[in-house]
């Protein structure tokens, strides 16, 4: 007979070569793609004549999409297996990332960047339900803070190839450089999907990678938590909409995400106003976002080795926060640019703890309504931190106001789920 040990390590081991891993390039792909025009907009915005708030509107248009189609995305997940659903996302955003080539000015780039929005909708609350199925409560924190690396992870390799890209393929084919961005950025999204399709596993009990014992200690596991699981029963109600759970746990997403989005969609630009070229401006966009994938890994299994979630996210919420609030009344670009790398440490850090609070939330019944309205609520963040940085620097000619907004918004996150 397998020792127990031995079972969950080889149980786990597989799950997260054969489940995560490959989710997390797909969010890298994803994130990368909801992200990329951060650079684009270096020399896009000139091109296409778009002023710093309509560039941030248009670039937060993607997220009110997303938002909009997010819980019935969830839904059509649990019903059509993720498999196929999973796939269908990669392959659609993919086809429209590569269209975004094609704006020709405001109008157009509002369009595509919504229809991204839609067509990527449900990804990360489906993933969040899928591992779900694979994955006891008790060891999700750093799993699922492993998918969530994407978002880092997605800067840190994509800024640089990012800047490779500006720098080398201005007028080849006759295409500028943001528009090669969007086309070899989002053809990866393509490929991966159709990888999707044909070798991912909806359940446990589908997987062939898994032996008998590997799937009975599952179902022990799943057996055990279920008698601790919230009795919600049903799948979705309008209730939801007024529950405490979706409401609190979607403001301190919200508040939380805003750093996130704003430094993701700005900090090529802000670090290109230092007056560097493409390819260090590259390099130097990466640095915060490489800190944050380190916090994140540290940070997750921190918190599953101490079975703490609300601590785990609250503290890192708070450093991230008091860290861009003090990158804004620094003068010193090298200095501001250390405090935005403590920021991303704690912007990032905090992930995995809390993604395991919202999908340990809601019982099996109603955790695909409940993480997806979360996360849907959550994500209108990624619509408002652009638009509103831009606004402040239209308005300023500077972008500290706002990474002191960005900052002020983490504080209030971290206070919201100490207070829950």
């Amino acid at each position: 007979m397998i020792p127990e040990h031995d079972l969950q390590h080889s149980t786990l081991r597989k799950i997260r070569n054969r489940c995560v891993i490959p989710l997390l390039f797909a969010f890298v792909i994803s994130y990368l793609d909801r992200v990329n025009v951060g650079f684009a907009a270096i020399t896009a915005n000139k091109d296409l004549g778009l002023t710093a708030a309509q560039y941030g509107f248009g670039a937060g248009l993607l997220f009110l999409g997303y938002s909009f189609f997010e819980l019935p995305s969830n839904l059509a997940l649990e019903r059509f297996g993720a498999r196929r659903w999973l796939a269908r996302i990669m392959i659609t955003w993919g086809l429209i990332g590569c269209g975004m080539a094609l704006v020709t000015g405001p109008m157009s780039f509002y369009v595509l960047r919504f229809l991204l929005g839609v067509a990527e909708a449900g990804l990360f609350p489906g993933v969040i339900l899928y591992l779900t199925y694979w994955l006891p409560r008790r060891l999700r924190a750093r799993y699922i803070g492993l998918f969530a690396l994407g978002i880092p992870l997605s800067s840190v390799i994509g800024a640089p190839i990012s800047g490779l890209i500006m720098s080398g393929t201005h007028g080849m084919l006759g295409l500028k450089n943001w528009q090669w961005i969007f086309v070899l950025e989002a053809l990866p999204a393509v490929l991966l999907g159709i990888w999707v399709l044909a070798a991912l596993a909806d359940r446990p009990d589908e997987a062939r990678w898994l032996t008998d014992a590997e799937r009975a200690w599952l179902r022990a596991e799943f057996a055990r938590e279920t008698v601790s699981a919230p009795n919600d029963p049903h799948r979705f109600t309008w209730k939801l909409l007024v529950d405490s759970r979706v409401l609190t746990l979607a403001a301190v997403f919200f508040l939380t995400a805003v750093p996130s989005y704003g430094l993701s969609l700005w900090l090529p630009q802000i670090v290109k106003s230092f007056g560097v070229s493409h390819i260090v401006t590259g390099l130097l966009s990466a640095v915060p976002f490489l800190v944050g994938c380190i916090a994140m890994i540290y940070w997750g299994h921190r918190s599953d080795a101490r079975g703490e979630r609300v601590w785990h996210a609250v503290m890192p919420a708070i450093v991230a926060g008091v860290a861009l609030i003090g990158g804004a009344l620094l003068d010193s670009a090298e200095l501001q640019l250390l405090a935005v790398c403590v920021a991303g440490a704690g912007i990032y850090a905090l992930k995995g703890p809390f993604l395991t609070l919202v999908s340990s939330a809601f019982s099996d019944k109603s955790a695909a309504a409940g993480i997806a309205l979360v996360t849907t609520l959550g994500n209108l963040s990624g619509f408002v931190a652009p638009y509103m940085v831009g606004v402040i620097i239209e308005s300023t000619g500077s972008y500290q106001l706002g990474l002191a907004a960005l900052g002020i918004q983490s504080i209030l996150g971290a206070l919201i789920l100490r207070a829950r």
